[in-house]
């Protein structure tokens, strides 16, 4: 029996979405707007693997990728594209589609100008939490709320709230002079209290460093997040006594439903190493899921299109050696869960198709085509695994076999 590996390439958008006007994302492309601003991309891999010509059909433009260096890459291979059908476009909802569980309804949201948090809410979270106040309370980068108060949560105690464009709270506390299980603790307790909200995650963001411009978040972020609305790929594979390896923030994107093993790791060096090692470990009949996140926190949301693309050609340098650590049957599906292009307006997420490449050492050569929701991955694996179908998605399993 195969494994299936999936590699979530975190906002990795190819742009096209039919519905991108609804966001105000029409011409929204991270790939293609990268490649434009950077005067090309060294991506050979993933070019073999066929993410431009997925592109140029998701957006009818090819990528201005230059001249490539020779691919590494030798598997037969199939591309693809597909759109989105959640309501929204973070990062919960295009997972949760990925695995079979499209977000029909509208999540909750905070205010993005001060303050973001109703004072009624605010007030039972020091309450049960014991802290004297917040600081904040507005939508903010993470890395700069932490350089502008940093100093003034050290000397007054009091954790840093605040919000982005997703369905989200999020505090900030530094892991010494606040402590780690203390911000732990009071994440819990605030996503006790935002459940009225429909908020779908609230997430800790500890940091260290004593002063202003040494301040760096940690990679002990965790985020607690509400449980999927009805069963996912996870859960129907444990179900069936099958092994779900999650590793980076999978397991808490999914509310650690459905998962057999959870393996800390941050970076993408450290991912890469971390997803070859549980492939060498894991046993047949498994699902292997990495999220790439960098892509997004670091260059999407920060709109660093330079650093965004050295991202890429890093990933796209290390993508060969996973072909060594596949078995016969394997099959190896790259995609990503929203887009984030680095030259858009504002610092959300964009509304965009994603890419679909599927190889392996038995796949068919060929193309897949437009997808119409992402839950055609969860469809595809349910057949391959032999679970109970899903009611949203297409099958492509007789396609690639």
């Amino acid at each position: 029996m195969a494994r299936a590996i999936i590699l979530m390439m975190d906002s990795f958008g190819i742009g096209g979405a039919p519905d991108a006007c609804m966001f105000g994302d029409e011409g929204a492309n991270t790939l293609g707007n990268i490649a434009k601003v950077n005067l090309g991309l060294n991506i050979p891999n993933l070019v073999y693997l066929g993410i431009a010509k997925a592109a140029k059909e998701a957006a009818i433009a090819e990528p201005q990728l230059g001249i490539q260096d020779v691919a590494k890459m030798t598997l037969p291979s199939q591309y693809g594209h597909a759109k989105e059908i959640s309501k929204a476009k973070d990062t919960t909802s295009g997972h949760w589609e990925m695995a079979g569980v499209p977000v029909l309804r509208d999540w909750g949201y905070f205010k993005h100008d001060y303050p973001s948090f109703p004072e009624e809410l605010i007030k039972k979270i020091c309450e049960e939490s014991g802290i004297k106040g917040i600081l904040a309370n507005r939508a903010a980068s993470g890395t700069q709320i932490i350089e502008e108060l940093g100093v003034e949560h050290i000397k007054t105690g009091k954790p840093i709230f605040y919000t982005s464009a997703d369905s989200n709270m999020q505090i900030a506390a530094h892991e010494e002079h606040f402590g780690l299980d203390k911000l732990y603790k009071l994440c819990e307790i605030a996503f006790k209290h935002v459940a009225p909200y429909r908020i779908a995650r609230v997430i800790a963001r500890p940091f260290v460093g004593e002063k202003t411009g040494e301040f760096v978040r940690t990679k002990n972020r965790h985020d607690y997040s509400v449980k999927p609305l009805a069963p996912t790929l996870l859960d129907k594979m444990k179900n069936a006594g099958h092994e779900v390896v999650a590793i980076g923030k999978i397991s808490d994107i999914f509310a650690a439903q459905g998962v057999t093993k959870k393996i800390p790791a941050s970076g993408h060096d450290e991912l890469w190493d971390k997803t070859l090692q549980a492939i060498d470990e894991t046993g047949d009949k498994s699902i292997i899921f990495t999220n790439f996140v960098d892509f997004d926190m670091l260059y999407g949301h920060r709109r660093d299109v330079k650093g965004y693309a050295r991202a890429l050609e890093a990933f796209d340098r290390r993508l060969p050696e996973i072909e060594k650590h596949l078995k016969v049957n394997d099959v190896v599906i790259i995609t990503a869960d929203h887009g984030n292009d680095p030259t858009w307006e504002g610092t959300d997420h964009t509304r965009e198709q994603v890419p679909l490449l599927v190889f392996g050492k038995k796949i068919k050569s060929g193309n897949l085509g437009q997808r119409n929701t992402f839950a055609d991955v969860a469809q595809t694996l349910a057949e391959m695994f032999k679970l109970e179908p899903f009611e949203y998605g297409t099958s492509f399993w007789k396609d690639i076999k």
